[in-house]
């Protein structure tokens, strides 16, 4: 998958426009939320998405059969998070050069990397959201879930563009909540919604706590604005 790679390149040389910073976690869940769109959308499949063998052969490598997810595994043996996401792309050109594309290793690329991808596969945010706050440590695990989260969606966006799919109602709506927190908090400095939301938090989890509430109450404000434009 060429665009994978292309892509991969580009945050490779400039991470902060993808994902803030170098960081394994934050590219784990960008891909995540990347792939599932495309995935979702029928652009390509689970088994030829690009990644697909990817972490057994880390697994592999690390002789571990521990459940952990690729950047999971390159993180307890690289010692910090940018040392773990300047490691994925060694380990990710060394598995290229070595990948075999047989068929009985597309079919294990499966299993593996459905689960590795636990995200809600709907094409709107509302559904998404809905999904993760009933659930939050399914979806977002137990470690900077409101990170994961920002991070997802932006993947998830980011292949949709991409491919021309033009941008639901729902999607539309949430692209305003960024500058509605930066307005609320009286904050401009290019910061995303998830790290004010963070900064104003105890942790991460609170911090994902407010975001839903929050959240709500953009969407409550956005309906008596819409309303308030009937009624004029």
């Amino acid at each position: 998958m060429n665009k994978l790679y292309t892509l991969l390149q580009k945050i490779k040389e400039n991470p902060v426009i993808y994902i803030d910073k170098p960081s394994i976690t934050c590219l784990h869940s960008f891909l995540t939320g990347y792939l599932s769109s495309l995935i979702t959308l029928g652009f390509t499949t689970i088994g030829s998405c690009g990644m697909e063998g990817f972490q057994e052969w880390i697994q592999e490598r690390a002789k571990t059969n521990v459940t952990q997810s690729w950047a999971g595994i390159i993180l307890s043996y690289s010692g910090s998070e940018r040392a773990a996401f300047n490691r994925f792309f060694e380990e990710f050109e060394q598995f290229l050069k070595q990948k075999d594309d047989s068929k009985s290793q597309n079919s294990e690329g499966i299993s593996r990397l459905s689960e590795d991808m636990r995200f809600p596969r709907f094409d709107i945010y509302n559904e998404i959201l809905t999904n993760i706050k009933k659930r939050p440590g399914m979806y977002l695990g137990a470690n900077s879930p409101i990170t994961i989260l920002d991070m997802r969606l932006r993947g998830y966006s980011l292949a949709r563009r991409e491919v021309g799919v033009p941008p639901t109602e729902p999607e539309r709506e949430f692209e305003g909540f960024q500058s509605w927190i930066e307005e609320k908090y009286g904050i401009n400095s290019g910061q995303s919604w998830s790290k004010i939301i963070l900064f104003y938090s105890v942790d991460e989890h609170e911090a994902l706590h407010k975001f839903f509430e929050l959240f709500e109450e953009y969407l409550n404000r956005n309906k008596s604005l819409d309303v308030d434009e009937i009624s004029g």
